[in-house]
């Protein structure tokens, strides 16, 4: 298997580099290419390898994508918090209750917010460390999906 590809590379995930065969006969004469069933069996399982790599690398890019919209918007809703609470003002609003049903709702100044951070778990935040918290999360997103997209380019 070393002659169809070279070892895996750290900075692409691991993911192994294809290598082009110029030349089939001296490719063939190689001892582990015995036949030419045994290299398309070989060639086959290394093809089903690159599409599941590449699978798993486009889902991880629209999970991220997906989540990147719903940091901003919570970064939004931190911005709003503060400017009501800052105008010492109350903040009328209308929140999603279940699908297509919303109730209404005054809001006093706060400077507490609630984050759900997944696994049923919410924590309350003061607002400077839920935008800190948010931010990180927003950056290392965006490293991670920057990344993905570097390694789809690789794959492909």
């Amino acid at each position: 298997m070393a002659s169809l590809t070279t070892g895996g590379d750290s900075e692409h995930l691991g993911i192994p580099k294809a290598v082009f065969v110029d030349d089939v006969d001296s490719f063939m004469q190689q001892p582990e290419n015995d036949s030419p069933d045994t290299v398309i069996r070989r060639l086959d399982d290394l093809g089903s390898k690159y599409r599941f790599m590449e699978m798993n690398l486009l889902q991880k890019k629209k999970r991220l994508r997906g989540k990147l919209p719903d940091i901003q918007i919570c970064l939004d809703m931190i911005a709003q918090l503060r400017k009501y609470r800052d105008n010492d003002t109350d903040m009328k609003t209308n929140f999603l209750l279940s699908h297509n049903l919303y109730g209404k709702a005054i809001m006093p100044p706060t400077d507490k917010v609630c984050l759900w951070l997944g696994a049923n778990v919410m924590l309350e935040y003061t607002l400077d460390e839920a935008d800190e918290l948010l931010r990180g999360n927003q950056s290392a997103a965006q490293k991670t999906l920057q990344k993905v997209v570097e390694d789809l380019d690789f794959l492909r």
